[in-house]
């Protein structure tokens, strides 16, 4: 069980690689599953990052670039999933381009994990981390289960409608959990 936010989100690295692996190997409804899956935690994970995790690396010396990096690394991803949830595990080009969002997922874990995390240490104590960790778990609940590219601010989250209203929700959650 995760006991901070680090933790947490390495370990659902860990299951996104497990999940691509699963879309990449199966057919039919269990790959359909297996995608859906993906998705969502894909989205829980990068509402968490976007919300929690980008803010208090910003704080950093240094953090700025290392968070201007990883979310034009997560707009792209967005993107491509945001196609392949239209397209469907079943239609053709879905394997192409399932390789090339895992190969760009994985590549951003690692960029996380390397350059973001240990800034993210850095600047808060354990308590906070795991405060951190408890709000992520919370907002599991109400993410978002698609992906939205280009939603990055309140008047773009309006206009796009219902799926955008359940991002807001996880990110009010987490919110609310912050005080802010």
């Amino acid at each position: 069980m995760a006991n901070d936010v680090i933790t947490l989100l390495e370990q659902q690295h860990q299951e996104i690689r497990r999940l691509f692996g699963e879309v990449e190997r199966t057919k039919g409804d269990e790959r359909k599953d297996a995608f859906r899956e993906l998705v969502r935690l894909l989205s829980v994970h990068e509402t968490a990052e976007e919300e929690l995790v980008h803010p208090e690396v910003r704080k950093q010396q240094g953090g700025d670039p290392v968070v201007d990096a990883r979310v034009g690394e997560e707009h792209r991803a967005k993107e491509l999933l945001s196609t392949l949830d239209e397209l469907g595990p079943d239609a053709e080009g879905f394997d192409t381009l399932l390789l090339q969002l895992r190969d760009d997922v994985l590549a951003h874990a690692e960029h996380e994990e390397r350059e973001e995390f240990p800034l993210l240490r850095r600047g808060n104590d354990q308590k906070r981390l795991e405060a951190m960790a408890e709000t992520v778990k919370a907002a599991e609940a109400v993410a978002p289960t698609r992906p939205h590219p280009g939603v990055e601010s309140a008047a773009a989250n309006v206009l796009a409608g219902a799926p955008a209203a359940v991002m807001d929700r996880a990110r009010d959650a987490i919110r609310k959990v912050l005080g802010r």
